[in-house]
């Protein structure tokens, strides 16, 4: 395989999964957790911590009126904060927040490093249920190129739709990452599909939940770190505030032919495809 630009193809890396309870509306509290949080997981060697949906803001608003005072814009105060701590420890982050952009809010979820901000998604697919009813759709979904690996983001509801993660694997990445807010009812996600995504894809996952109630809304934790082969890493329980630690070997996500027995039992999900089979993805039957 060949190098890829600014990717170092040998090295593991510690990342960390930083399951959180953020405060609706309470930007302050919720920054300030963020912050410390960060500090703890750099301390535990991690190069990169990932932290929920909505960390800053909360996510059961009942309108996008209600939901104005807690956005940001991006750049914006958070992000600098985040921008000088990263790069006074030399690590990098993702964190979920409502983003301020003209008269749209967004769900958004920014990876920052040591040289500010490194990317800005947007989610993309939006369920019926708290911000997202009043979110204004993202229209992209991007791959981005850290300097220990190549990721993609998707946020929460993005992980049902299989065509999202494909199509990153497909781009070459290593580590899907997903800030997510489940809440009850949700528990497919974790039972299931983050195994899915990592299994069909030969990826590396990490999913970020947040515990916790809002406004009768209930959410469930069990934030993962899942490895390539689809095999727990770590998991969180359901209502604690805890950091999830794991090591990532990129290497293992990039080796996609799988041989167990050569020549008798051997299985390859992405070269093994055939895309001319596949027509109509853009056209539902009715």
């Amino acid at each position: 395989m060949q190098e890829l630009k600014g990717i170092n193809m040998s090295d593991t890396f510690k990342i960390a999964v930083a399951q959180m309870d953020p405060h609706i509306g309470d930007l302050p509290h919720n920054r300030a957790r963020i912050l410390d949080m960060l500090r703890e997981a750099a301390a535990e060697g991690a190069k990169l911590i990932v932290f929920p949906e909505c960390a800053l803001s909360g996510y059961v608003f009942d309108s996008a009126a209600a939901a104005l005072s807690s956005t940001e814009t991006v750049p914006g105060e958070t992000t600098s904060l985040l921008a000088k701590l990263c790069a006074a420890l030399d690590v990098y982050c993702v964190f979920g927040l409502l983003e301020r952009a003209g008269n749209d809010i967004f769900n958004s979820a920014v990876v920052i490093g040591p040289q500010g901000i490194v990317q800005n998604y947007r989610k993309c697919h939006l369920p019926v249920l708290g911000i997202d009813r009043f979110a204004a759709k993202g229209d992209s979904i991007p791959v981005i190129d850290l300097p220990f690996a190549r990721i993609g983001l998707l946020i929460c509801y993005d992980l049902r739709f299989p065509e999202a993660s494909r199509s990153l694997a497909l781009r070459g990445i290593d580590l899907l990452i997903i800030p997510t807010n489940w809440p009850e009812g949700a528990e497919s996600s974790p039972d299931f599909l983050t195994r899915a995504r990592s299994w069909e894809n030969r990826l590396f996952v990490a999913a970020c939940n947040r515990v916790g109630e809002e406004r009768g809304t209930r959410f469930i934790g069990r934030s993962q770190i899942i490895g390539a082969d689809a095999k727990f890493m770590a998991e969180a329980d359901g209502a604690s505030e805890v950091i999830l630690y794991a090591e990532i070997d990129p290497a293992l996500a990039r080796e996609k032919r799988v041989v167990i027995r050569p020549g008798e039992f051997e299985f390859d999900p992405i070269g093994a495809r055939r895309p001319e089979l596949y027509g109509g993805l853009d056209t539902p039957t009715a």
